[in-house]
């Protein structure tokens, strides 16, 4: 029996595992970016002490610092100019600046915190939130690219995945308060059997596809230390807060496994395709956070250790990537290191209506290795740059609380950094069939309505 539809359905699951244009990354908008204005304006230094729901997904027990409940809504635009500038080689074109990478990220977030206290008799406060973002604007749940590269691929930009944070907090002691969130990914599967004649005609199909929830979870601690230690007067440390929040890895794969029999060429069992390929990847990673506030101004600084090295045993099961971290010449081999990222920033409250939030952060490239053969990824270190204004609107009709109104900028500068370019099909192979030069820019800009209840 004819069915072209088969056909393409097999290109399109093939397609799912070696390449497409959504240009999705290893990052997610919480890491890369940010995931609401504050944490994009600060560079995500005041995140850990980010009292909207976004919070579920840095430091969960910062959900239990506002009491009330909260409806969040906002777009997320990051504009990507990632160029590559050729330094010449064997088999080198003649590139000058070329933008290698401009495929933007889109993201509609959505937001949810509730206070669950009355839930119990206990009279313990309880709060949940939700945190989602969908790629597209709404358009794309499941961005995904996975691939081999002459030209070379930026390591961390572009479409971004299904982002969804779902988790809760509660007061320990005075002072204290405890949470945990669940990130969820999802990894996907896709079986297709048939027969076929040279023309790609096929009969006596079979597809099955699914896709299975991944769950890992994020752990948080906050102190108040003024309330803490000094819960019946004033001493000095009155305004401060720390925090600290495990996040564990995470990751988005996809397995395609096809066979197809074509009748007097090749015989049952058939020839057997199988892909296995990672696309989005997020490492543990170990976060500590200082605040400083007074009735005013709030000051936080922020270290975050995040463990890529982990990847390099993530690329062995992946079976279009694994060739970058081991092959029999031993050249191009990819290599990845833990990074450590500080970050500062601040808010200032101008007024009763408007706040203003500022921050800067450095990051080091988790790419230790300046080659990666056939996959020639390309990373950098980069500084980060964040600023944002809130206002609040209280002549509401409706609403018993002030709407919130939060945009946000923030500008990455990529610095220079020189790879090689390895292909074993380059008459040059194994030395390198060309140098470059990797740099770029990043610009980012966000928007949020917030109502609380």
């Amino acid at each position: 029996m004819k069915n072209n539809k088969i056909a393409r359905g097999l290109a399109l699951a093939l397609v799912m595992g070696t390449g497409s244009t959504a240009f999705a990354s290893m990052g997610n908008i919480g890491t890369t970016y940010g995931v609401l204005p504050t944490d994009v304006a600060s560079a995500q230094a005041l995140s850990m002490f980010n009292t909207k729901v976004s919070s579920v997904y840095y430091n969960p027990a910062y959900l239990a610092k506002d009491p009330r409940g909260e409806l969040t809504v906002g777009l997320l635009h990051a504009e990507h100019e990632l160029r590559v500038n050729s330094l010449g080689g064997p088999a080198a074109p003649i590139r000058r600046g070329d933008v290698l990478q401009d495929s933007p990220s889109q993201h509609t977030l959505i937001g949810l915190k509730s206070n669950l206290s009355n839930l119990t008799r206990f009279n313990h406060p309880l709060y949940l939130g939700v945190m989602i973002g969908i790629e597209k604007y709404g358009e794309e749940m499941l961005a995904f690219e996975s691939e081999t590269s002459r030209t070379g691929q930026y390591f961390e930009y572009g479409r971004q995945p299904l982002f969804l944070s779902l988790g809760g907090a509660t007061q320990l002691w005075r002072g204290i308060d405890v949470g945990a969130s669940a990130r969820i990914t999802l990894q996907s599967e896709a079986e297709l059997s048939a027969y076929t004649n040279l023309a790609g005609e096929t009969r006596y199909e079979k597809l099955d596809v699914s896709a299975k929830p991944e769950i890992r979870p994020t752990l948080s601690v906050t102190m108040d230390l003024g309330e803490t230690f000094c819960p019946d007067g004033n001493c000095w440390l009155d305004g401060f807060e720390t925090a600290f929040a495990f996040r564990g890895y995470s990751n988005t794969n996809t397995t395609v496994d096809a066979n197809t029999v074509i009748p007097g060429v090749i015989d049952e069992p058939g020839l057997s395709l199988a892909v296995t390929t990672l696309d989005s990847y997020q490492p543990n990673i170990y976060s500590a956070g200082l605040l400083y506030r007074t009735d005013r101004l709030r000051l936080g600084a922020s270290l975050e250790l995040q463990q890529w090295s982990d990847l390099e045993d993530e690329f062995d099961g992946d079976t279009i990537k694994d060739q970058a971290v081991s092959n029999d010449d031993g050249v191009g081999i990819l290599e990845f290191q833990d990074v450590v990222i500080p970050r500062i920033g601040a808010e200032y409250q101008l007024n009763q209506n408007f706040a203003v939030t500022g921050g800067v952060a450095y990051s080091e490239s988790p790419l230790k290795s300046n080659a990666s053969l056939n996959v020639n990824y390309l990373d950098t270190d980069k500084w980060i740059f964040g600023l944002g204004l809130t206002a609040k609107y209280e002549r509401t009709r409706f609403f018993s609380f002030p709407v919130r109104f939060d945009i946000a900028y923030q500008y990455q500068k990529l610095d220079p950094r020189t790879f090689d370019l390895y292909d074993t099909r380059s008459p040059s192979y194994p030395q390198p069939y060309e140098t470059v030069e990797a740099d770029g820019d990043v610009n980012v800009i966000t928007g949020a309505v917030t109502l609380k209840f």
